[in-house]
């Protein structure tokens, strides 16, 4: 019996402007193989909450506060899961580190959208602006993007797809934060929701 497509939750913190290009890449057809049926935030007051809504998109707020422990937050994040049947989570500007047990849980299932070229400016601490600040300070001449799978350590998972991205000599943190996504991020996070959802369906397929 056929499978027909992978059912991806996105996961968010902020303005959602990765699951919007993840919306809009489903939207045009270029996520064949995956389908968007759950957008998780740890924060309340995330704009991606409403690009979800905007989309028809189911969304739940689970936060570490209110869940009181990682262990209850994250045991409340792997119930949602299963509740939607989750095949794929995509971390999307996710500012929580997930635990070693909950990533093993989900081996290969979890990936992770980087603002540089990892192994440059990643890891633990390396998120947002301070990415981009960071190699300005260093004074490289080409930065970009990088999606990876996502384990136990952060930003060291295996590495799934790369763009580059030219650093110019006029370029502020802002402004290079903001054709790294354009050039790169928008570009690659759907290229590689498209290719494990592909993945995951072979696999459904020769399992039945």
């Amino acid at each position: 019996m056929p499978v027909n497509r992978a059912r991806i939750a996105v996961f968010v913190s902020g303005g959602g402007t990765n699951l919007q290009a993840l919306i809009d890449a489903e939207k045009a057809g270029a996520i064949p193989s995956g389908e968007i049926v759950l957008v998780v935030s740890n924060n309340k007051n995330a704009f991606a909450l409403q690009r979800a809504q905007a989309a028809g998109i189911p969304a739940q707020t689970v936060t570490r506060r209110e869940c009181g422990s990682q262990e209850v937050f994250e045991e409340s994040l792997v119930r949602l899961l299963e509740e939607y049947e989750i095949d794929l989570i995509i971390l999307a500007g996710f500012l929580s580190i997930l635990s070693a047990e909950f990533t093993r849980r989900f081996e290969n299932r979890i990936i992770n959208i980087h603002p540089s070229l990892i192994p440059s400016f990643c890891g633990k601490g390396y998120y947002g602006l301070k990415v981009h600040q960071e190699a300005l300070a260093r004074g490289v001449k080409v930065t970009g993007a990088t999606v990876h799978i996502v384990n136990e350590i952060p930003d060291g998972g295996r590495i799934l797809l790369q763009k580059a991205v030219d650093i110019l000599p006029e370029d502020t943190a802002e402004t290079l934060q903001r054709r790294v996504m354009e050039q790169a991020e928008w570009i690659l996070l759907p290229q590689a929701a498209e290719q494990v959802s592909a993945e995951i369906i072979k696999e459904k397929e020769r399992a039945t």
